[in-house]
């Protein structure tokens, strides 16, 4: 059976985890969906892992939209879930316009990276039919602003103030909250706070469910690996779909992330 945002929300509810991974193309799309994974996230990480950039700012519209559709041809039965690129949503209208795009593309849920300035995007959007993702703590379209990719949340202000992000945005109708390099503390204050399907990624282990990026799980990256990703090809049997299928099992144990892939 399909994965819909009602299954993911029963399973929160029965105090399951589960599994969310990037996708870029087809045959992946295919692999990690058999495999277990209820959530494709088409990335705008493509924007470092496929195209090379040093950030996710260079990714167009036109990008996402191609992946999203590579993504929905291979996929068998995950929820979609594609992320609006770099300055497309800075608008009223370029919002509607750019979730248009994505959602007959073939997502299902669109992801939108912001605090409480985007509250009424979400109260509007989720009006219209359209599923909302709200990226919260270290935004990386933001990463010029932030000065690079640090920690968010150890600040009290900051602490507060996505505190306050979370609440709002669920209010306004989100139906899913992404954190990303939060502190663990903080994570599990903002679990009590929120009652929709919570996803981390280094921000702990009290999240409903867990994002790494493809390539990062694979080990197939140029870069340092980030405090929270961990290489799943070694705890499989060496393939990718073991790989896929270790981490999807890890991440439903509870026993991914561990303490070594959280902030303090």
């Amino acid at each position: 059976m399909a994965i819909t945002l009602s299954t993911l929300n029963k399973l929160k509810q029965q105090g399951q985890k589960f599994a969310v991974l990037t996708a870029y193309d087809s045959t992946f799309a295919h692999l990690a969906s058999t495999a277990g994974v209820e959530v494709l996230l088409v990335g705008d990480s493509l924007g470092n892992v496929l195209q090379g950039h040093d950030s996710t700012v260079p990714v167009t519209l036109q990008d996402m939209i191609y992946h999203t559709e590579c993504v929905r041809r291979g996929n068998q039965g995950a929820l979609i879930m594609s992320d609006l690129p770099f300055m497309t949503y800075a608008t009223e209208a370029q919002t509607f316009e750019s979730c248009a795009a994505l959602m007959r593309a073939g997502a299902h849920v669109v992801k939108l990276e912001g605090g409480a300035w985007l509250t009424e995007s979400v109260r509007k959007l989720t009006e219209r039919g359209v599923p909302v993702c709200i990226h919260l703590g270290l935004t990386p379209q933001s990463v010029n602003k932030f000065g690079g990719y640090k920690v968010q949340g150890r600040d009290p202000a900051e602490r507060q103030a996505l505190i306050a992000d979370s609440i709002a945005a669920e209010k306004a109708g989100a139906a899913i909250l992404l954190y990303e390099c939060i502190p663990s503390d903080l994570m599990q204050e903002i679990m009590t706070k929120v009652s929709i399907p919570v996803v981390g990624i280094g921000a702990g282990n009290s999240t409903d469910a867990q994002v790494l990026v493809l390539h990062d799980m694979l080990g197939a990256t140029t870069r340092k690996p980030a405090k929270f990703v961990k290489n799943f090809i070694s705890a499989g049997d060496g393939s990718i779909q073991g790989a896929i299928a270790a981490y999807v099992k890890a991440v439903k144990d509870g026993s991914f992330p561990a303490a070594e892939h959280s902030f303090e």
